[in-house]
Formats: C-alpha cells, sequence, structure tokens
C-alpha cells in the first residue's frame, strides 16, 4: 500500500487506516521493547536498594540527553530519504544515508569525547549525595561507550522505517531487550545459588551492581547496532548499496539539509533534556527516595506513552512519502488520523496507569517508602496521557513534512515557561507531588497548542 502513495493510486478511509495500523503496531512493539529493557535495568538495580536506584535516576536524564542528539542527527537523513522515496527516486535515498552514516559517526564521536570529559563531575553538578556519585559517574561512563552504535542503530532503523520495512527494526528492539535482560542477569548481581523446582543452581555472577547494569545495556546495543545496518546496507530492497550503478558522490547539500532539519531538533532535545536535568536538580534536595521515585516513576510512565512514539513513527513515515510524492491531500488525512489514534491510545494507557500504578511500581522497587510516592504521581500523570499523545505525534507529523523550527519552539517554550517554573514553585510545598503534578499541566498545555498549531498550518496549507 505504501506503492500507491507513491504512484498517485486513490486510497480509502479503510485503506489509510489498515496502513496506519500496519507500520504503527512492530513500532509499538520495538518501542514497548526498548523500554522494557530500562524497566528491567530498573527493577533489577532496584532491588539492590535505593541508592544503587538513585544513582542510575540521577543521570538518566542525562543519557536520555545525548541519546537525543544522536536522534536529532538522524532524522534529518532520514527525512530526506523519507521524501526522495516518496517521489520514487530511490538513488538519491542511498546517497543521503551514505552521508547520513559518515556525519553520524563522526557527530557521535565528538558527543563520546564530551561524555567521558564531563562523567565524574556530573554527579556533582547534579546535586547527587555523596553515598551515589561514584556509581552514577561510573553508570554514564559505561553508558556513554554506547553513543557511536547508538547512532548506527538509531540510523540504521530509522532508513529502514521510513522505506517500509518496520519488521526489521522491531524484531532487533525486542531482541536488545532480550540480551539486555541476560546481560544484565549476569552482571549486575554476585554469584548466587537460586532454587527452581526444588533443585538448587549455583548461578555465576559479577557482582557489579550499577556498572554492571549500564554495560549489559551497552553489549546488547552493539548486538542489535550492527545487524541492522547490515540489513540496512546490504538487504534492503530499496536502501542496499549494491543497487548503485554509478560512484559515490560526496554532497554537502545533504549535510546541509540534515544540519535544518536536525538542527532544530537538537536544540530542543538539548535544552527539553536539560530541562529534564533542572527538574532532577529541583528533584534532588528532596532525599534518595524521591530521586528514586522519579525515577521509577518516568520509567513506568514510558510504558503507557510508548505506543504515542510508535504511532508517531509511522506518522513520519507516511508523512514524508506524502510529502515527497506532492499528495497534500493524504498528507493531512495521514496527519489527523495518527494524531487521533495515539490519543485513542494513550488516554486507554492512561487508564491502566491508574488502576495499577501499585503494581508497576511494585515490579521496580521492594521499597514502601518508593512504592507509596511512586503510585500517587503515576496517578497524577494518567490524566496527561491523552494530550501528551496529541504533543508526541503531531510533533511527528511536523518532522515527516520537514517543519521542526515552530513546533521545537513549541516544545522548549512549553517545557521551560510552564513545567519547570510551576515545579519550582510546587516541590517547596508539595514534594515530589507537586513536581508532577507541574508535569500533568504542562505536557496537557503541550498538546493543546500542537492540536491548534497543526489545525491552522494544514487549513492555511503551510505544512
Amino acid at each position: 500500500m505504501l506503492a500507491k502513495i507513491r504512484e498517485g493510486g486513490v486510497m480509502s478511509r479503510s485503506e489509510k487506516l489498515n496502513l496506519i495500523i500496519q507500520l504503527s503496531i512492530p513500532s509499538i512493539l520495538a518501542q514497548v521493547t526498548t523500554v522494557l529493557m530500562f524497566y528491567i535495568d530498573a527493577g533489577m538495580v532496584g532491588s539492590l536498594g535505593a541508592e544503587p536506584a538513585a544513582a542510575i535516576g540521577l543521570v538518566e536524564p542525562a543519557t536520555w540527553l545525548f541519546g537525543s542528539l544522536v536522534s536529532a542527527a538522524s532524522m534529518g537523513f532520514s527525512v530526506q530519504a523519507a521524501h526522495f522515496i516518496g517521489a520514487n527516486d530511490f538513488e538519491k535515498a542511498r546517497a543521503v544515508m551514505r552521508h547520513g552514516y559518515a556525519f553520524g559517526l563522526s557527530f557521535s564521536m565528538i558527543l563520546l569525547l564530551i561524555t567521558v570529559l564531563i562523567a565524574f563531575r556530573l554527579p556533582v553538578w547534579l546535586g547527587g549525595g555523596v553515598d551515589i556519585q561514584h556509581d552514577a559517574s561510573m553508570y554514564f561512563l559505561i553508558f556513554s561507550f554506547a553513543i557511536p552504535f547508538h547512532l548506527i542503530e538509531v540510523l540504521s532503523a530509522s532508513m529502514l522505517k521510513v522505506s517500509g520495512d518496520m519488521r526489521r527494526p522491531s524484531l532487533m528492539a525486542i531482541l536488545m531487550c532480550v540480551l539486555d535482560v541476560i546481560f544484565n542477569f549476569f552482571f549486575i548481581f554476585p554469584t548466587r545459588t537460586l532454587t527452581i523446582a526444588g533443585w538448587q543452581l549455583m548461578v555465576p555472577g559479577c557482582g557489579w551492581g550499577v556498572a554492571g547494569a549500564a554495560l549489559g545495556t551497552l553489549l546488547a546495543f552493539v548486538s542489535v547496532a550492527l545487524p541492522l545496518a547490515y540489513f540496512a546496507i546490504f538487504r534492503s530492497s530499496i536502501l542496499a548499496w549494491k543497487l548503485d550503478v554509478e560512484r559515490f558522490v560526496w554532497r554537502w547539500q545533504y549535510v546541509w539539509n540534515a544540519v535544518k532539519i536536525g538542527a532544530p531538533m537538537a536544540l530542543q532535545y538539548l535544552l527539553m533534556n536539560g530541562a529534564q536535568l533542572v527538574s532532577t536538580m529541583i528533584v534532588a534536595p528532596l532525599g534518595n527516595v524521591a530521586i528514586a521515585a522519579h525515577s521509577f516513576g518516568i520509567t513506568a510512565e514510558s510504558l503507557c506513552y510508548m505506543p504515542g512514539y510508535g504511532i508517531s513513527e509511522a506518522a513520519t513515515t507516511l508523512v514524508g512519502q506524502s510529502v515527497g510524492a506532492d499528495r497534500r491531500d493524504l498528507h493531512r488525512s495521514f496527519a489527523w488520523m495518527t494524531v487521533l489514534m495515539g490519543m485513542g491510545v494513550m488516554a486507554f494507557m492512561g487508564i491502566i496507569m491508574y488502576i495499577f500504578a501499585p503494581e508497576m511500581i511494585g515490579l521496580l522497587t521492594p521499597v514502601p517508602e518508593i512504592q507509596a510516592l511512586g503510585t500517587s504521581i503515576l496517578r497524577i500523570e494518567a490524566f496527561a496521557e491523552p494530550f501528551f499523545a496529541a504533543a508526541i505525534v503531531a510533533y511527528s507529523v511536523c518532522v515527516g513534512a520537514g517543519d521542526t523550527l515552530k513546533p521545537s519552539f513549541i516544545n522548549l517554550g512549553s517545557m521551560w515557561l510552564v513545567r519547570l517554573t510551576l515545579a519550582y514553585a510546587l516541590a517547596s510545598h508539595y514534594g515530589l507531588r507537586g513536581v508532577w503534578f507541574a508535569m500533568a499541566v504542562e505536557l496537557s498545555f503541550r498538546g493543546l497548542m500542537f492540536i491548534f498549531y497543526l489545525y491552522r498550518h494544514l487549513r492555511q496549507k503551510k505544512l
């Protein structure tokens, strides 16, 4: 059905819905399994106590920051590839992918150097206690070496997705989750005796705790990144480099176009994740229980909003190819259908999160104080999920159309002017619950802003 977009075929509403679902389901599964990887990390480390959990929670926003910069660099090239594929110009799509690997790997090495230089100062800057600073530094340092492999994984997966291949990236995301569990099982815990069906089994282990969790995640990224690159470069029916008949020529225009698309996203991610770091600094004085509950709450909530990100990836592919094929009718239709679907799915997930909040937090930590606080903040956040979906999917619609500047300003303005201001004002009186109330208010406001932006620009044919 993707070929219908490129070839100018007429699509019924049911065909559009079917195409959205076909592209969304593998992506949703991939997003959920990726979050499960972090969920399992948190649960395994959380079983060691509040301090190891707080150590990871302290620097986790910084790992997201550098990971999101990698995503921005990749997106600048994958959006161009989607437009060329929509226009049936596969040769240029492959040229863009080659530029993406060369530029992206260079960029990722710069990020790696920065992370290594700041690793042992970061926990101090974030206000972490002396009891968790060393573990936090080691987690961040080891995790940093995953950045180049994360770039390969993200760029390869995004290129395959915009070409219409959602299956391979999704399967590899599931494999990454499974490998992470296996690696963590041996790296985090010491050698111990397990009782299974009455039998005692000696299980070897390294006992590296927080550092073991980071190493397990690093190896999982490496194990998935290389096969994904192989599929994109050698096996894809559209993107395989062997299909090129002319010699590769470097064109700075592709890099410049990627910078124009990716730079606003990178700035947005930088400031958005910077805001997350500021939020962590607001939470840090509340103590290790609050830091751990905050981290676990974010991990648990991500299981609910990852379906929205899965639908958003489908939106980027469909809108990107529609724009490339100059199909404005499909562009508008896919935009609204994906936004409404995302809101419906995440409204349902919000209900699930509200009902099962105690169980979701209970799987991550045995500490009663953390469980009680984590349950209350998840139930506050549940009410914002539909509007969060609107912000996620509408932003991806804009990305697919190559419009990243103004949507980035919406994200930044909402985060810095609404969330942080309100969180700072409420934290001293209401603690972590006040911080999460501010988050729920801001996400609802941001979702409404994106709905208005999308409505106005689609109506005026500016998007």
